[in-house]
């Protein structure tokens, strides 16, 4: 199949499985699947309504494969021309803290998409079976096993990062 993928992790994983990536934005995916350059996308439920992505698709899987990261950067010099008082509300902002509420804010309004999806006439939305989402864990594990030798090589301890990140993941009820 020819894929969207959401991101490079994403892209990697459609490659390992037999899948041609094609790259497009994420307001061109529309297009790109009415003309047939892309068979499939991976997209959050949200956002596939937004992009007017349900107009062009009617099937679903349910599995969560979109992560998506974000960086708010701002030049030193521009940060240096602000008054002090501009300044602290940017470093009073600039936190984990205030990154888990926009980052759940974010999760949350993408995730309610699938229940407004669910309530559209005519598409299906396909849950996976235990046995199918361990299919997919597995098919996933080779990425891990790059990543920790990539990390290894780096200089980095990747198979402690990845399990620290999974530990933290399970304490926060967020290993999926």
């Amino acid at each position: 199949m020819k894929i969207r993928p959401s991101n490079g992790t994403m892209a990697a994983f459609m490659s390992l499985l037999g899948a041609t990536n094609v790259q497009v934005s994420a307001p061109e995916a529309r297009d790109a699947l009415e003309k047939g350059v892309a068979d499939a996308i991976v997209f959050p439920w949200h956002s596939i309504i937004t992009f007017g992505i349900d107009k062009v698709v009617k099937f679903h899987n349910d599995h969560k494969l979109y992560a998506s990261t974000f960086a708010w950067t701002m030049n030193k010099g521009w940060y240096d021309k602000l008054s002090a008082a501009q300044k602290k509300v940017i470093d009073d902002h600039c936190n984990n803290e205030w990154a888990g509420k926009v980052g759940k804010a974010w999760g949350d309004d993408e995730d309610s998409g699938q229940a407004k999806m669910e309530k559209l006439p005519g598409h299906t939305i396909v849950k996976l079976t235990p046995g199918q989402r361990k299919a997919w864990r597995d098919a996933a594990e080779p990425l891990y096993t790059q990543w920790t030798d990539a990390a290894a090589k780096a200089g980095q301890d990747g198979k402690g990062a990845l399990e620290a990140l999974r530990g933290e993941l399970k304490k926060q009820d967020a290993l999926y």
